[in-house]
């Protein structure tokens, strides 16, 4: 990633961006600007070698608000392929177990991932809607231990569709999107990923993808054209489809009767693809909904405090127990969140709390609501 020169003279002046960071708010040592600073030394030194390189969410809290628009996460995430091939390498999450399934799906691999959707409604091999479900099944079996069912959320999206005369494709044969790996500095899987999920949905004919997974979304729209061009389908994020056709759908939901609820942003869906006002307004169609925000929202938002499965420290931890306290201020004892990441670890930190909430997935809300036929 290139700065140019007024971009440089402006960063050194400036500091915003450590001034919006929610980790150098925990962290004093960490600094965006002290990071650009160290890159324009040395190029191809220090901080190929910097543990700080691996601590940044990449939640764009710093790039949205910076006066000459430097993307920083992107900044990061070009020095992380450099340290990886240099063999500097995270603090893996979960001792690793998300890297090596994210490794064994870039390679020759015979998967299960449909047995939910066979359980739930009517799905095909070929279509004009194609549902990414994403790494979903594959949380069900790792978080089983935070007793909630990720895959609940793919059953709701799945029952809605139906429900709305759509029948998606979802097939054993997707891979992960390469969020994780491309972020961890790991390109070479990223790509392998990528050729495999783009072969599977020009084979099914579709002419939309569907993502309820944010970080999917946000990977086909940014990073799947940027390596391998034009893509000849169209990209839509779920809250944004339902937004716009589930009014119009003839469905109804049942009153809500458990008294106030409010939204937490995910950092891609948010920030990242400014869709800010889409799960809120399908939150708004089940009748007597009262949604109150937390004071941090939106492009404000504080992050979840992890990413890509790795460096999952007391920082994270700090953050994710600061946003669950702001979302009781609210008087809410329902925390909706469109990101299933993010309720894993609003989850994890909510298990070891004694705090009188509950994190709930929209799409799983929505079920919930929804009337019988």
């Amino acid at each position: 990633m290139q700065l140019t020169q007024k971009q440089i003279d402006y960063c050194m002046e400036c500091g915003v961006c450590t001034g919006s960071c929610p980790v150098s708010r925990v962290l004093p040592s960490f600094s965006p600007r002290q990071m650009i600073k160290r890159a324009m030394k040395e190029p191809n030194g220090d901080l190929t070698r910097a543990q700080e390189i691996w601590a940044c969410l990449s939640c764009e809290r710093c790039s949205s608000r910076c006066p000459v628009e430097i993307d920083f996460p992107e900044f990061i995430r070009s020095f992380r392929q450099k340290a990886r091939a240099a063999g500097s390498l995270p603090l893996e999450s979960h001792h690793g177990i998300m890297q090596s399934i994210v490794d064994l799906q870039a390679g020759e691999i015979k998967q299960q991932r449909t047995a939910w959707a066979e359980e739930t409604g009517t799905f095909a091999e070929k279509g004009d809607y194609f549902y990414f479900v994403g790494c979903l099944p594959y949380f069900e079996v790792i978080f089983n231990y935070l007793e909630f069912s990720p895959l609940q959320s793919a059953r709701g999206v799945l029952t809605i569709l139906n429900r709305m005369g759509i029948t998606p494709v979802i097939t054993n044969e997707e891979r992960c999107c390469g969020h994780d790996a491309l972020w961890s500095g790991n390109e070479e899987a990223f790509r392998r990923l990528a050729g495999r999920n783009l072969e599977v949905i020009r084979s099914s004919g579709a002419k939309t993808v569907l993502f309820s997974c944010p970080e999917g979304y946000a990977t086909f729209k940014e990073y799947y054209p940027k390596y391998f061009g034009e893509l000849p389908f169209e990209i839509q994020h779920m809250t944004e489809f339902l937004a716009r056709e589930l009014p119009g759908a003839g469905l109804s939901f049942k009153p809500s009767s458990n008294g106030a609820l409010t939204y937490h942003d995910p950092c891609r869906l948010g920030r990242g693809a400014g869709l800010y006002e889409q799960p809120r307004d399908l939150l708004r169609l089940i009748p007597g909904s009262h949604l109150v925000e937390m004071g941090r929202n939106r492009e404000n938002a504080l992050c979840c405090g992890t990413s890509a499965w790795m460096e999952c420290s007391n920082c994270s931890k700090n953050m994710r127990i600061e946003r669950l306290q702001e979302a009781l201020q609210t008087g809410a004892h329902r925390l909706i969140t469109a990101c299933p990441k993010c309720r894993i670890h609003l989850q994890c930190a909510l298990s070891s709390a004694e705090l009188d909430l509950s994190v709930i997935d929209l799409y799983a809300y929505l079920l919930e609501r929804l009337e019988d036929k």
